[in-house]
């Protein structure tokens, strides 16, 4: 007998013991349960003690606004002076998008209109047919023509200002923070943690500490755009850069490139079009922050969205919406359209000039230049004739008003159903679940699934939500996020293996998603609210409608990747559909499916954030009211906890799925 044998436990030994471990932990929570009631800190930490974080994190904003100097300047005076910077190009945009400008010539001047409506929608036409053709022109113009057509041209463009602003300092912060990060290690060690928590924290944290140092305004709200969508552009230049050939790196040292010559002549060309991929994400979540960023001042469409929420006006609020999801739809196809052009080859003769090496752009500015010209000459065409304007706002606002004469009784017993046998017994359940207990269960999933180190991590963070005082919220927080992504996981894994299996319904589903995804995350309360009222039950049904879109993809993914031979060796075996799915498929799949539950969650908590409008007493509710007291310390730990909460589902996860793939022999 080998030492090994010897020594290693039998095959169902370390499994028996794994079941003993979480017998131990399941008996240590209900023991703590128990004697919860008569021993205060266990059940709820925050009745004998509170780390004062919130005042320590007010404490130091206020030392840094009123009292830090650089001698020449404040720090205060500091970032109004990144404000004031940043307001010039925004300023410039606007003029030249919406409210035109001014000439000091002359005695009373010389106004110089926007460009008028026709210029915009035929410029982006021209890029559009250049970059995709004559299917992505069509798109890209009844795009912008909605925009005019039903009346949402002025409120559009203030938005397109902000976003022609916001993206390109966000891909140039990214960029470079993602090459210092690429050329220092432990700046990347560093950064990664950094960017996940930027990643999970909600959006309106980012919020309290930019009103709190920009102030109030539509540049403060841009700011917070930036911070919100610059994270994945430093993830992606920092897997960009690494992942550049090593023959393309060899010959960069062979032809003694300088490190600037490396960087600027080799590296970034080579990664462009990865690089280009950060930039469609970065658009993308410019134009998700749209509606948020209204709250601390951005006008245009979101505040539109916004307005429209608070009064209950439906209508309106969906073709501001909408508006949105098409200069979303637009801009993403247009710089999807530029990444494929970018990996094409491009043959240039010699002694071309500059107009014919760049006759996109040229005929781009030609337009635009001529439309003022013609604009000029005739102003009463500048702007989209209010005769010829169309609305769907009444018609949204009778199909409300009908469902809820004629449906309410129906939905409300659906909803008075749920509410009383799910989700109240399950909040209370989580509610009075004792904090210990709860960390040790999580120490035990960690120390299975990742051992030592992720142990530690997720017990940390568990016990900062409870020694902050926000474990009730946080449970309350888990229950809403959790049963949505049950519910979402149960009807997008079957669409999803349904997309993986018939083309023609895959066609269909990709679109819906397509079409959910790209539609504002308030744009799902005002149907939800006006049909259920606020609460648990719509935060619930918004959340669902929002997270659905991954765990469709990534069982559609899921399915489609499974080894076409283990899928013939199956039907050889005499298997039938049903059990090559549940016994080939489905397994094989798993840790896909658990990567788009993953997601799932991730979009959950954002959404759940959101909700809070709505009437949610959980964590998101508390960042809300931190934002509108300013309060900095209150906001900054409820999103940190929020945070946390996201990055325990996502250890856990990904450190499942990936033991999964390596029992299963994936790659």
């Amino acid at each position: 007998m080998s030492l090994a044998t010897a020594t290693s436990p039998a095959p169902a030994a370390r499994p028996f013991a794994g079941r003993l471990v979480w017998l131990a932990a399941i008996a240590v929570l209900v023991v703590l349960w128990q004697i919860a009631p008569s021993v205060a800190w266990i059940g709820d930490p925050a009745s004998v003690y509170i780390l004062p974080l919130q005042g320590w994190i007010s404490s130091a904003m206020d030392w840094l606004v009123d009292d830090l100097s650089f001698g020449l300047f404040t720090f205060k005076e500091l970032t109004r002076a990144i404000a004031w910077l940043l307001g010039l190009p925004l300023k410039a945009c606007i003029a030249v998008l919406s409210k035109g400008w001014h000439l000091p010539i002359g005695a009373d001047g010389v106004f110089v209109p926007p460009v008028p409506w026709f210029g915009v929608v035929a410029a982006v036409t021209w890029l559009g047919w250049r970059l995709g053709g004559r299917s992505l022109a069509i798109l890209v113009a009844l795009c912008f023509l909605y925009l005019a057509v039903f009346g949402q041209w002025a409120s559009a463009m203030i938005t397109l200002s902000s976003i022609l602003v916001a993206v390109p300092v966000g891909v140039v912060v990214g960029i470079a923070l993602g090459i210092v990060a690429h050329r220092s290690e432990t700046l990347a060690a560093l950064i990664r943690p950094l960017l996940d928590l930027m990643q999970t924290v909600p959006v309106f944290a980012y919020l309290v500490p930019v009103l709190f140092l920009f102030g109030f305004g539509p540049v403060s709200a841009m700011i917070a755009t930036i911070i919100y969508a610059m994270p994945p552009m430093v993830r992606v230049t920092m897997l960009a850069l690494k992942s550049v050939p090593p023959e393309v790196v060899e010959f960069g040292h062979m032809a003694g490139c300088t490190p600037r010559q490396m960087l600027w002549r080799i590296l970034l060309p080579a990664a462009r079009p990865s690089l280009m991929v950060g930039v469609n994400q970065v658009i993308m979540l410019s134009l998700n922050m749209v509606i948020i960023a209204s709250m601390i001042g951005a006008g245009g469409l979101g505040r539109d969205v916004l307005t429209s929420l608070r009064r209950l006006a439906i209508g309106d609020g969906l073709e501001a919406g909408i508006a949105i999801t098409l200069l979303a739809i637009s801009l993403d196809r247009l710089s999807q359209a530029f990444v494929y052009r970018q990996k094409q080859p491009l043959h240039l003769e010699q002694g071309m000039g500059f107009l014919v090496r760049h006759a996109t752009l040229s005929v781009f500015f030609g337009v635009v230049v001529a439309s003022l010209l013609v604009a000029a000459f005739e102003p009463s065409i500048a702007l989209y004739p209010k005769s010829m304007m169309l609305s769907t706002a009444p018609f949204w606002d009778g199909l409300v008003e009908f469902v809820n004469v004629h449906l309410y009784e129906y939905l409300d017993a659906i909803k008075a159903f749920l509410l009383i046998n799910v989700l109240v017994p399950l909040k209370r359940f989580m509610v009075d679940a004792p904090w210990l207990g709860v960390v040790v269960i999580l120490a035990v999933a960690g120390m299975r699934l990742g051992g030592v180190r992720l142990a530690i991590a997720v017990s940390l963070m568990a016990a900062f939500i409870a020694l902050t005082g926000n474990w009730e919220k946080a449970m309350i927080s888990v229950y809403l996020c959790g049963l949505s992504v049950i519910i979402a996981s149960l009807i997008g894994i079957p669409i999803g293996i349904l997309s993986a299996r018939h083309d023609g319904f895959r066609r269909v589903a990709r679109t819906t998603i397509d079409t959910l995804q790209t539609l504002p995350s308030f744009v799902y309360l005002i149907p939800v609210v006006m049909l259920f009222a606020v609460g648990d039950f719509s935060a619930m049904i918004a959340i669902v409608l929002y997270a659905l879109a991954p765990a469709v993809r990534y069982a559609d993914h899921g399915i489609r990747r499974v080894p076409a031979n283990i899928m013939e060796a199956g039907t050889m075996a005499g298997c039938r559909p049903s059990q090559l799915l549940w016994k080939v498929q489905l397994p094989l799949a798993m840790p896909e499916l658990m990567l788009g539950l993953n997601q799932t969650i991730m979009m959950a908590l954002s959404m759940l954030v959101i909700t809070a409008l709505v009437g949610t007493n959980d964590l998101g509710q508390e960042v809300y009211i931190a934002l509108t007291r300013a309060d900095i310390g209150h906001g900054v730990v409820a999103g940190l906890c929020v945070a946390f909460i996201a990055m325990i589902a996502d250890r856990l996860i990904n450190a499942w799925a990936e033991n999964r793939k390596r029992q299963l022999q994936l790659d």
